[in-house]
């Protein structure tokens, strides 16, 4: 038994007060206040906080020198309204664990009970609850943090739930897993005038307008292959809202997505071209910023081989999803496999079950256990 149903019920219950009380990237202080004090029970042998920014670390040491194994959760939540009518619905308004995290932590605290019953018999296992994961800061500033190099794996291992999926049911393959993208702010600077002579003045309207359809035509989706491209206009904003003014100020947001880090550094830069070229033409200056910015995820073959002899061994049905995988979301998991092999795997939430990021979604309390198990599986066979 993986653990006995006092302490799923436990830790179910901390997984729904983690959802009542959802922080956003970044200002995960009572998130991580919380799991500090919910590993006290598990007895880890070490504990890291502060780890870059919010993020917690708990060590659980085996008899012997061996490998370390890594497995990450994440702590924040969304900037999104929960509709619910459940008991343990968001007491914050406007924001809500409306992508899962709260369920992924409460796995690994569930890890952790079952390690403080019987610790590795070689190496490290360590638990990571990173913070900043919905605007994809949250790994980079962990893997920067000093504190990482004491924390350095062999190995690290992730979930995330899926809805779409039958509940329970795994999807893992090797390669890219998740899209890099990034979010691109475009400001376009002229001068203002008088709306009755606006050639007194240097509007952005006809560049804007240029590059609302040109920026979407650079990557129109398609095929999730190595050419993969989508610029998604997400915001536009023209002046001010004022009848006698002809603008001298615009904004454009817009997100940019492929499969692969090479390939979104060609579209950086044809995305740029675009801007600069128009900016020129109208005479006016632009500024480019970037934000939100996830590299490609990819699973290691040999991280995804211990993954998948874990599933199989405990009985989770499992395939290579090859009608979900890659997917076009993000994910800042993929930075950690520039530090070791790495793998994620996608746990059914649900054939029907409410989208991610959606405002109804509510993570699927029996996950806790199935993930729970794939993970201590995968600890036991690399680590005894």
């Amino acid at each position: 038994m993986f653990l006995n149903g006092g302490e799923l019920d436990e830790i179910t219950a901390f997984r729904r007060e983690l959802h009542r009380q959802p922080e956003l990237s970044g200002e995960e202080v009572g998130t991580a206040r919380m799991v500090t004090e919910a590993l006290r029970a598990s007895q880890p042998d070490t504990v890291v906080t502060g780890l870059g920014g919010h993020g917690v670390a708990a060590i659980y040491q085996g008899e012997s020198d061996g490998p370390t194994v890594m497995v990450r959760a994440e702590l924040d939540a969304l900037p999104i309204h929960e509709i619910s009518t459940l008991p343990h619905r968001s007491e914050i308004d406007g924001k809500g664990h409306l992508c899962g995290h709260d369920g992924h932590t409460a796995t690994l605290m569930a890890l952790a009970r079952a390690l403080s019953h019987k610790r590795p018999r070689r190496g490290r296992a360590i638990l990571l609850f990173q913070p900043a994961e919905e605007n994809g800061a949250g790994a980079a500033a962990v893997l920067a943090d000093p504190k990482f190099e004491t924390l350095r794996p062999d190995f690290v291992f992730s979930l995330h739930n899926f809805p779409g999926l039958p509940l329970g049911h795994a999807a893992l393959t090797e390669g890219p897993v998740n899209c890099a993208s990034r979010g691109m702010r475009i400001v376009l600077s002229g001068k203002t005038a008088h709306a009755s002579c606006p050639e007194d003045g240097i509007a952005p309207t006809f560049a804007m307008a240029h590059l609302l359809g040109e920026l979407t035509g650079l990557g129109v989706g398609g095929p999730l292959n190595a050419e993969f491209t989508l610029v998604t206009v997400t915001h536009a904003r023209l002046g001010e809202p004022a009848f006698g003014i002809s603008p001298g100020h615009a904004e454009i947001w817009a997100t940019l997505r492929t499969l692969t880090d090479e390939r979104m550094g060609d579209l950086v830069q044809s995305a740029e071209g675009l801007v600069r070229k128009h900016a020129i033409a109208a005479g006016l200056t632009a500024s480019i910023s970037y934000e939100d910015i996830f590299h490609q995820c990819s699973n290691a073959p040999a991280a995804v081989s211990a993954l998948r002899q874990a599933l199989g061994e405990e009985g989770i049905s499992h395939d290579e999803g090859p009608t979900t995988l890659p997917m076009k979301a993000s994910e800042d998991f993929g930075l950690f496999g520039r530090v070791a092999p790495s793998a994620m795997f996608f746990l059914g939430a649900g054939e029907n079950h409410p989208r991610l990021h959606n405002p109804d979604y509510d993570f699927p309390d029996a996950l806790i256990e199935v993930g729970g198990r794939a993970f201590l599986r995968t600890i036991r066979n690399l680590l005894g």
